[in-house]
């Protein structure tokens, strides 16, 4: 199932790493965008024809399906009206990719029916691709040539224990009282949605909380399906799932990444803390 869609998302995202390596090595400027949020943010050469690349391939190959991508317009009564939807971020973590740190990854997901069910992330710089359909199982595989392996969360259940991936470019005061209440032993700061929930699929994280709203579909939907299939649970701050039907592109209830087992745990654990905040669900 769904076998033809994944082996073109997986040829269009090494298509695109390519040249965003290109640009990586020889140097690009950085401009600044308005993004879905009304929030000012980075954008580069790289971005742009990235998503060009993935959208033609996706486009040519499914062309009754809808598209999303951050870099492009979003026609957005032809999107709803789709059964199939490919959702794109051409480079998850632009920041990474400007300050050369590594952190940054293409992400493509195809959502059927408002939800996800195929994720593909790739990290060009660390040349890791992970990958999945649901019902199909996860994978990782690293190096154009290796072979893929399959992937499977942790079983840590005690919240005292879990690894925490956050973001290494946008910590908060709320991030940091998250922290203090959970008493992680671990923290692994990291850039890009997908290569921090990637962590939890590859046993190396448990968890990763982003109190933000600013995250869109486009950062979830991919790496939510690798996660599920690897035995771990994506919602939002309040438990809810994700749909990714919706003319409101913006994830304004967060998100809560785990590795299954202890998500509910995680999910009661943040209830004070969201009411403290003053953090009450969006109705989209």
């Amino acid at each position: 199932m769904l076998q033809h869609e994944l082996e073109t998302a997986i040829f269009a995202a090494r298509l695109a790493a390519e040249t965003i390596l290109k640009h990586y090595a020889s140097g690009f400027e950085t401009e600044h965008k308005i993004g879905a949020d009304s929030f000012s943010e980075p954008v580069t050469i790289a971005d742009r024809e990235s998503s060009r690349i993935i959208v033609d391939a996706l486009s040519s190959a499914f062309p009754d399906d809808g598209v999303l991508s951050e870099e492009e317009i979003d026609d957005l009564p032809h999107r709803l009206e789709q059964e199939r939807t490919w959702i794109i971020d051409p480079i998850d973590g632009t920041s990474g990719f400007v300050n050369h740190d590594g952190d940054f990854a293409v992400q493509i997901g195809l959502a059927v029916g408002g939800v996800a069910m195929l994720g593909v992330v790739l990290l060009p710089f660390h040349h890791v691709l992970t990958y999945a359909v649901r019902g199909g199982g996860a994978f990782v595989q690293t190096g154009r040539h290796g072979s893929p392996s399959a992937l499977r969360v942790s079983n840590t259940a005690d919240l005292n224990r879990l690894r925490l991936a956050m973001s290494r470019n946008h910590a908060s005061p709320r991030m940091a009282r998250i922290i203090t209440e959970f008493g992680f032993p671990e923290i692994i700061r990291r850039g890009s949605v997908g290569l921090k929930v990637g962590l939890i699929a590859q046993r190396e994280s448990d968890i990763y909380i982003h109190p933000s709203p600013r995250t869109k579909l486009w950062d979830t939907c991919g790496p939510q399906v690798i996660l599920e299939e690897a035995g771990g649970r994506f919602t939002d701050l309040f438990g809810q799932e994700f749909t990714y039907d919706r003319a409101d592109v913006q994830n304004h209830n967060g998100i809560i990444a785990t590795n299954g087992v202890s998500h509910d745990a995680v999910v009661e654990r943040m209830k004070p803390l969201l009411a403290e905040f003053g953090r009450v669900p969006h109705a989209y």
